[in-house]
């Protein structure tokens, strides 16, 4: 079996099911309230390495590896084996933990690694070298290179685990490849995420979550079939010198409050979306700017070293959605620091223990209706959620044995719909960031011709591969 498309072809060599190492009784394991805010859609993650400089390192010695410590991996890791089915007793999809296993493809591509066109995920990285998730909750693809470098490509169903989880698999699976003991071994432990009795939250909440109602027509954020293809959402990747960064930062703070890098770049990003709908001539439209924020170190605050250490140990999803809405009009009027003022204080309202403590008792007085984040809820606007990846630390942590990361990114499946930007960190400098995005064509068409200083496309020479 073959998959062909522009500039290289991969052959699938393999295509089998690996599951936990050791037995256990199936259970169900139920999602939190958390895990209950996040869309049934995929995520994935996709790592590069250059050919093993070790002798006699060959490529189905390092399948043979990866299955077994991937075997290992599941017995910690246990839902990952499973499948996400509805529970009749429970009357709610839950984790069937029954060990079915994950699908794991081996392949060789005809393309050395400094030939992929990483800059444009939707040539090299999707329906090539990223799997597609069949069934279950993972699906793992490891392709050798021409060159004899490889990429390793995981596919999560995002009801199961968040970013932050993905890279803590990810992280001990590489860990168990090396024969080292995991640096952490994942909680599943549902009761730290409860709700309290009674529940109490304040209406700030309805401003960030809503209940689901699905659309009757399309709205902006799904494809059209238009004549020239503005609104299709492709995939592109960027990196951004230190240098610009900084300067962003300096545009940013100049009415007298330092903000963050992450809060410049999302007020820049901001403000190029509004700019593109009025340059076009698409006046007045409401654009909403997302921003994914972690809660485990805030609801592990207070609660002595052992809740923390449950808390960043917590498989799931353990996130919240804030966002700000402005019509593109204001924004093209507003300075950047203005608008990284706006940033900051819808950011800064989903920051706190409370507000994530309210979210939990908030959901659970609404199972179990499908819910969504309030920005993506309408019609008729422009959403785009941000998320910064820059704490995962890829570039250290995926090593299997054979080298460190010569690239490593998220990887967005083109049928999704909604809008999606994610910064990491550089592997080959550390002041400079890499920006994925997923976003309309015409708005990356935008950003490249009016943002190139700022948004460079990512390839080879940058990588040093």
């Amino acid at each position: 079996m073959g998959i062909s498309g522009d500039g290289f072809s991969v052959k699938v060599i393999d295509n089998t099911v690996v599951s936990a190492e050791e037995p256990w009784n199936k259970t169900w394991l139920p999602f939190t309230n958390l895990d209950l805010l996040v869309p049934p859609f995929d995520v994935g993650s996709f790592f590069c390495y250059k050919k093993p400089t070790s002798h006699g390192t060959t490529f189905p010695a390092i399948v043979t590896t990866l299955k077994s410590s991937l075997s290992q991996a599941l017995a910690l890791y246990y839902p990952l084996a499973g499948e996400i089915l509805w529970n009749g007793v429970a009357g709610e999809n839950q984790i069937f933990c029954n060990n079915s296993g994950v699908d794991f493809i081996e392949a060789v591509a005809d393309v050395d690694l400094k030939e992929l066109n990483l800059y444009n995920p939707d040539e090299s990285i999707e329906g090539k070298l990223m799997p597609k998730r069949l069934h279950g909750v993972l699906a793992i693809q490891v392709t050798e290179l021409k060159c004899g470098g490889m990429v390793i490509g995981c596919m999560f169903d995002h009801r199961a685990a968040d970013g932050y989880s993905a890279n803590m698999f990810i992280s001990s699976w590489a860990d168990l490849t090396r024969s080292e003991t995991p640096s952490m071994y994942p909680s599943f432990n549902r009761s730290i995420l409860n709700s309290r009795s009674p529940t109490t939250y304040s209406s700030s909440i309805d401003n960030v979550f809503a209940t689901f109602v699905p659309p009757s027509k399309p709205d902006i954020n799904v494809q059209n079939d238009d004549d020239n293809g503005d609104d299709v959402l492709v995939n592109r990747v960027y990196y951004i010198e230190g240098e610009q960064l900084k300067r962003l930062q300096m545009l940013a703070s100049e009415n007298g409050c330092r903000r963050s890098k992450l809060e410049a770049f999302t007020s820049f990003l901001w403000k190029l979306i509004a700019l593109c709908f009025e340059d076009s001539g698409i006046h007045n439209q409401m654009c909403n700017m997302v921003l994914a924020v972690d809660g485990r170190s805030r609801l592990g605050e207070g609660d002595g070293k052992e809740k923390e250490k449950l808390m960043a140990s917590h498989f799931g999803n353990v996130l919240s959605m804030p966002y700000g809405g402005k019509r593109s009009q204001e924004l093209m009027e507003m300075t950047m620091s203005n608008v990284a003022t706006e940033v900051h204080e819808f950011l800064h309202s989903a920051t706190g223990k409370d507000h994530f403590l309210e979210l939990i008792d908030w959901v659970e007085d609404r199972r179990p209706q499908p819910l969504i984040s309030k920005a993506f809820a309408g019609r008729d606007m422009m959403s785009v959620m941000v998320s910064s990846g820059q704490r995962f630390q890829i570039m250290d942590k995926m090593d299997f044995g054979w080298g460190k990361v010569a690239f490593g990114s998220c990887h967005v499946p083109s049928a999704r719909n909604d809008c999606y930007v994610m910064t990491l960190p550089s592997p080959t400098n550390n002041e400079d960031w890499v920006v994925y995005m997923h976003l309309p064509m015409k708005q990356i068409n935008y950003i490249e011709a009016h943002a190139s200083l700022v948004f460079k496309p990512l390839d080879a020479d940058y990588l040093k591969i």
